[in-house]
């Protein structure tokens, strides 16, 4: 397996991992507000999950787990991610980039997988 894909699945079960605790913290008080099973099943995972992201995204340009892991993502044409590229990087890896990953499983993704061709970005590993 490639380096950079292996960092990039580190750094993803890392802000995994954040983002459990994040919404186990936040959950209990959406309970009192929302008796909707579905919603702290579904709803608040993904939006915790995302929002983490986009805003460490944003604001550093990274996320704990791509400083952790040695990486950072990259507009592909330069310069700063836009929120646009933001949100369309994690919804098309949290819906059908599994599907296109799969199709295409054997070819080096390590700077580029399907859902940073789709949002136009590329992750790079950080010199020490």
């Amino acid at each position: 397996m490639d380096k950079l894909l292996k960092k990039r699945g580190k750094a993803l079960a890392i802000d995994v991992m954040a983002s459990a605790v994040v919404t186990a913290a936040v959950e209990p008080l959406l309970r009192k507000k929302l008796k909707q099973e579905w919603v702290h099943a579904l709803v608040t995972p993904t939006v915790v999950f995302w929002g983490l992201e986009y805003i460490q995204l944003k604001t550093c340009g990274q996320t704990v787990g791509h400083k952790i892991a040695g990486i950072k993502i990259e507009n592909a044409d330069g310069g700063e991610l836009t929120d646009e590229q933001i949100l369309k990087r994690v919804a098309h890896r949290d819906s059908i980039m599994t599907l296109q990953w799969l199709k295409e499983r054997g070819q080096d993704m390590g700077t580029q997988m399907p859902h940073d061709r789709y949002a136009h970005t590329v992750v790079r590993e950080l010199d020490k």
